[in-house]
């Protein structure tokens, strides 16, 4: 290993985030100046929240650490404690590794405990997605590790003017683009049946040769109290379309506040009305997921992979509720709140007429190449002060 090789931390949480960041695992695990540190924790070592270990050993990568950052329960406070049990563990492995630059993602509890242990161990920060809206506590941790950060690789020139108005040096702002959509280029070419069928999931067989609709629902933070009845809203609807034909690809929630209450409020769904037409899933792998969401004919729910993913391929989306409020949107997005005969009459409306044109609003499908490119060469300056622009 050369000496002169900067060393780039990134820590993997959860498969939605690992989808987010890969392209850029591949780029800097190739780069000839740069290192690849890869962590893995949070949910994405924890098998009911689908364990990506062995996809992420399968794509060729090697990690040099789990971190266990989870605390058991689904509430405020243990999001809290994870994030300070976060923090605890990654200082301990930073000290260890003494990575050049600690590349965090997006806007989770993980990101930010990422983002403080390596800021207070004098560690550049580097942090993609930043200056976006989305409302809830994501967009306080968002806005709290830009402050953080001493390189910003933002999706969209709005976020990067958001974060020229929050005070960043302009110097210190890349637009790369969302390195999620890279995986998208050239998915044409893959098979439906080779990214579907090997995956087991509970409730009924998918036929791909019929349209088939995805939902992902997560918990709202803010609101993790009104969680069982939001996604019974969501349930409500998504059983009506789909016992009048229309097949179902469901995704387990996230980890966030809330989510054992949704996970349950589904289970007890599944037992009580076994359910036709709907398959429920753990996880699948980034490029597997991609080719997943082309084919469908609407994602429903409140995952950004609509609004970002879903544009650029032209996915309709019915986005329910508060969670992607303020973040950007492409033409393929209908907007409706927690009431089942709302979201009922938006899907039905998408998959009859929604044929969108591909948007690059978050990106090429080159952000991987551009980002690797930018910490090769970025200064490593750990000083920062707000910069006000007249």
């Amino acid at each position: 290993m050369s000496k002169n090789k900067r060393k780039i931390c990134i820590v993997v949480n959860s498969r939605a985030n690992y989808g987010r960041i890969k392209s850029v695992l591949k780029a800097v695990n190739e780069h000839p100046n740069l290192e690849l540190q890869l962590i893995l924790g949070a949910s994405a070592i924890l098998e009911r929240y689908g364990n990506i270990e062995n996809i992420v050993k399968k794509d060729g990568f090697k990690p040099i650490a789990n971190i266990n950052n989870v605390i058991d329960g689904d509430t405020p406070s243990t999001m809290a404690k994870s994030t300070g049990l976060g923090i605890l563990e990654l200082s301990s492995i930073l000290e260890i590794i003494k990575p050049d630059i600690a590349l965090t993602v997006a806007d989770r509890y993980e990101t930010i405990a990422t983002a403080i242990a390596a800021s207070y161990m004098n560690i550049v920060v580097a942090h993609t997605q930043g200056g976006e809206i989305t409302g809830s506590i994501d967009e306080n941790v968002r806005h709290a590790v830009t402050k953080l950060s001493h390189i910003h690789l933002v999706a969209t020139d709005r976020a990067k003017q958001f974060l020229v108005k929050m005070g960043e040096n302009d110097k210190s702002i890349y637009l790369t683009g969302c390195p999620a959509i890279d995986l998208l280029k050239d998915i044409e070419k893959a098979s439906l049946k080779d990214s579907l069928y090997k995956y087991k999931g509970v409730g009924s067989k998918i036929n791909i040769e019929k349209p088939y609709a995805i939902v992902m629902q997560h918990p709202v933070t803010t609101e993790y109290k009104n969680a069982a009845s939001q996604i019974s809203e969501t349930i409500k609807a998504v059983n009506d379309v789909s016992e009048n034909g229309m097949q179902i690809i469901w995704l387990w929630p996230n980890v966030d506040a809330g989510s054992d209450i949704v996970a349950k409020t589904i289970r007890i769904y599944i037992n009580n009305n076994n359910p036709q037409n709907i398959s429920f899933y753990k996880n699948f792998s980034p490029e597997d997921y991609a080719v997943i969401l082309n084919n469908s004919k609407c994602i429903i729910g409140n995952s950004s992979s609509g609004l970002r993913e879903g544009a650029y391929l032209g996915v309709p989306c019915v986005n329910i509720g508060s969670r992607q409020r303020g973040r950007e949107r492409a033409k393929n997005v209908i907007d409706v709140d927690y009431n089942s005969d709302l979201i009922k009459d938006a899907i039905k409306y998408q998959v009859a007429h929604g044929k969108y044109d591909r948007s690059h609003l978050v990106g090429d499908g080159k952000a991987g190449l551009k980002i690797a490119k930018i910490l090769a060469k970025a200064d490593l300056n750990i000083n920062k002060t707000i910069n006000y622009i007249k």
